[in-house]
């Protein structure tokens, strides 16, 4: 299960964080694209177990999963492509060319530590 690496991870990263400002951690924003497969629910579940007894127990994690974008070969517009429907055919939003590349999928980011000093 890819979200327990993914989760210590996280948890590093924000115990890192955390420990420089000399606070707690009460939340934490992570983006993806949707090709990550990251399960929401498992990765929440891993931190929410790895992150007991440490300065992050009970932090709340709040995932965006970025939408899959294409690049049309004939006006070289950017889109959102949308690969849940197999009716729909996908295609340029600008011009309605199915003459398109996927760009490559959004990385796993760290986007933001919400962070409580007393």
């Amino acid at each position: 299960m890819h979200e327990t690496m993914v989760a210590q991870s996280l948890l590093a990263a924000i115990s890192d964080e955390a420990a420089k400002h000399n606070a707690k951690p009460i939340g934490a924003k992570i983006s993806c694209g949707k090709l990550w497969a990251i399960n929401d629910e498992a990765l929440c579940f891993a931190f929410e177990a790895i992150a007991k007894g440490t300065p992050c127990e009970g932090v709340k994690l709040d995932i965006e999963h970025k939408p899959i974008r294409g690049q049309c070969k004939k006006c070289d517009q950017s889109f959102e492509v949308e690969l849940g429907n197999p009716l729909a055919r996908p295609g340029c939003s600008k011009c309605g060319s199915d003459d398109f590349e996927l760009l490559p999928d959004g990385p796993l980011i760290l986007e933001e530590i919400e962070l409580q000093t007393d």
